[in-house]
Order: C-alpha cells, then structure tokens, then sequence
C-alpha cells in the first residue's frame, strides 16, 4: 500500500488515503515518486473545469525512479531515474503522421483506465492524466516514462514533465521567439516562471512580466523578466509605452482568462504573435471583430503541452539545466507534503506563488 490524495468526485476535497497499487503488468512501469509538481491543470480536473473519470488520483507532473518493469519493457530498469510523461503520443494517430505529437488523439486514452483500488473498500481508482503522481508510488505504461538525463536533481525534474516543457515549448516552439524580440508573459506562476526563463534563453531584448499580484515582482526578475507590470485596464497600453509605441513582438498568455488572451493580444505589435497557454472554461468567450483583424495582422494561436515532444525536448532542457541556463529550483516557491495541495490550490486561485512541489 501506499499514500496518495484521492479525488472522490469532482468539486470535492482531496482526501489522503492508501492505496493498492498491482505489480506492473505487460508493457508497464512502477515508478516511486521523488517529487510531484502542482499544476493548476490539476485543479481544474479538481473542480470540473476539465473533465476526468473519478474517484482518481491527480498529479501529472512527476520524477522518480523505477522500482519494477513489466513484461516487454524495455530501455528501463529498477533504479533509473525518469521522468512522468502524461502526454504518451501513439504514433499512428494523424496528428503523430504529422509529428505533431503534442496533438496526438490517443495520448489520454489511459485515465479512463482503472489503474489502483482504494485499501480501505476496494473502490476503483483512476490515473488522472494517465499518471496519477500525487502519490508516493504510481504504475503507469511504459509511454509515461522518459529516463531523466544525468545532471539534473531528481526532486526538481518534476518541473521537466508539464510547467518548463509547457512554458518552454510555447516560447521556442509556438512563438518561435528570435533573439532581439520583445516578448510579455501574462501569469507568473509555474508555467510562465518557465516562459520567463525560456525567452531570456531565446535571447529576447525586453521581456514584460504580468500578473495580478505586486508579490511577485522579485520572482519574475529573479528569472527573466526585464519588466514587471501589475495587472490592469491599462496594460496594453503600458506594454506599448515601454516598446516605442508599438507593443511587444509576442506575448504568451498563461492565465486561461478572456480578458487576459484579449489583453495578450492587444499588446502586440502590427503583425505581432499571440500564443496561448491558459486553460480556460468554456464560458470564458474572446471577441474581434472582423476589421482589426485585418488591420492588426496578429497571430493567435493555441499551445498544447508546449507544442513539444517531450522526448526530443527533455535532452534540451538537460542541457541548459547543466549549463545553468535554466534553473528549475527558482519556480519552486513552496515544497510541501501530500496534504498540502489542497492549500496549494487555494493559493493558486488567490493568485500567490509559482509552483509548489510536493517533495516525498
């Protein structure tokens, strides 16, 4: 048996609670957990937003080590470290014929699964996006499971499996910002913690950090940003006047609201781009209307799991771990234990913080 936060039902708490976890069968991996990152993605599983199959263990963001393979596995062993991988893309979908694996239309098709029984009554369990990493083990297909390269401290590579390829992908692959090009990110959370990095990585001449709280000026320089704008009806317009009038080249939303994607947008240049990370509901509407968008010339687009791949992006990002051009331990603003996500998820609705990681 073993520790994870279980969620009952959608909207309610999690409770902590042991588990049955099955030996790994054909084709699966046990992993023991180092450490899970907290991912506002898990919070809108939590309350409904984005839909899972319940009760489930949440957490998608983790590192750890193997503890046993099943049948079939192999390129992995008991004791190599590896890294969660929630987005396993199928390689035969249209998406993957089009090495678009961030797309790929099977990649979820696990957390339908019942993966793991509750010890207390037997109640099924489910894998919320496929790798179920808010708990101190987890059994999970081989697909979840990348080898972390060496170099990079085991706890802070959780960060690798959704928050920096996320927020690097969206910067170097969505936006494909150029060095020289002024960029804004909008949420300084996790997330945009990592865009922050990615841009200065990218060469970026000015990067504009946004969000609503004041608190978080001294992480955003810390890590990037060259600029630090509070949140509000003006913005746009103080984002232009800090680029000659003429808005940044891009701006990477993070929020997942519709005033922000349409602030975001705003604060662009002419011909400026526009990439979006935020999850947001489906109430959240955007409106343009028919001339500005000839006018302006923007480009708006969506950014699934940083459009990466994430076994050709993790090397990368172990590369610039080791040169010390990223550094995963300034996103972490809080290391807690199982039973502090709940305090996490109202932290990150108050808008405080960047990640917190949960440390086993």
């Amino acid at each position: 048996m073993v520790r994870a936060a279980v969620l009952p039902a959608v909207g309610a708490p999690l409770e902590i609670a042991e588990i049955d976890l099955p030996d790994p069968g054909p084709g699966q991996v046990r992993v023991r957990l180092a450490a899970a990152g907290v991912c506002h993605s898990d919070l809108s599983l939590s309350d409904g937003t984005m839909r899972v199959p319940v009760p489930a263990v949440l957490g998608h963001e983790g590192a750890g080590t193997v503890v046993a393979v099943g049948e079939g596995v192999t390129g992995l062993a008991p004791g190599a470290a590896v890294v969660l991988n929630w987005a396993p893309s199928c390689g035969s979908c249209h998406a993957c014929s089009l090495g678009e694996v961030w797309l790929c239309a099977n990649a979820l098709n696990g957390a339908a699964d019942v993966y793991a029984r509750r010890a207390s009554d037997g109640t099924d369990l489910h894998p919320g996006l496929n790798v179920a990493a808010f708990a101190e083990e987890t059994v999970v297909s081989a697909g979840c499971v990348l080898p972390l390269p060496e170099g990079v401290p085991l706890t802070d590579a959780a960060l690798l499996g959704c928050a920096v390829l996320t927020g690097y992908g969206a910067v170097h692959h969505s936006a494909r910002v150029r060095p020289g090009e002024t960029v804004a990110v909008y949420g300084v959370g996790g997330v945009g913690l990592a865009a922050l990095q990615a841009a200065r990585i990218a060469g970026a001449s000015r990067i504009v950090a946004v969000d609503v709280s004041p608190a978080k000026e001294e992480l955003a320089r810390a890590t990037g940003a060259t600029d630090y704008l509070v949140a509000s009806d003006t913005t746009a317009r103080e984002i232009r006047a800090l680029t000659d009038k003429q808005g940044v080249d891009v701006a990477v939303e993070c929020v997942g609201r519709a005033s922000t994607i349409r602030t975001a947008w705003d604060s662009t240049r002419r011909g400026g781009r526009t990439t979006v990370v935020g999850i947001g509901g489906k109430d959240q509407q955007v409106t343009f209307n028919a001339l500005e968008i000839f006018h302006w010339g923007r480009t708006l687009a969506g950014c699934v799991y940083g459009n990466a791949d994430p076994a050709a992006d993790l090397p990368l990002l172990a590369e610039h771990v080791r040169e010390g051009r990223l550094d995963l331990g300034a996103l972490v603003t809080e290391r807690i234990a199982l039973e502090g996500i709940p305090a996490a998820f109202e932290n990150m609705l108050a808008g405080k913080g960047g990640r917190a990681l949960v440390v086993f």
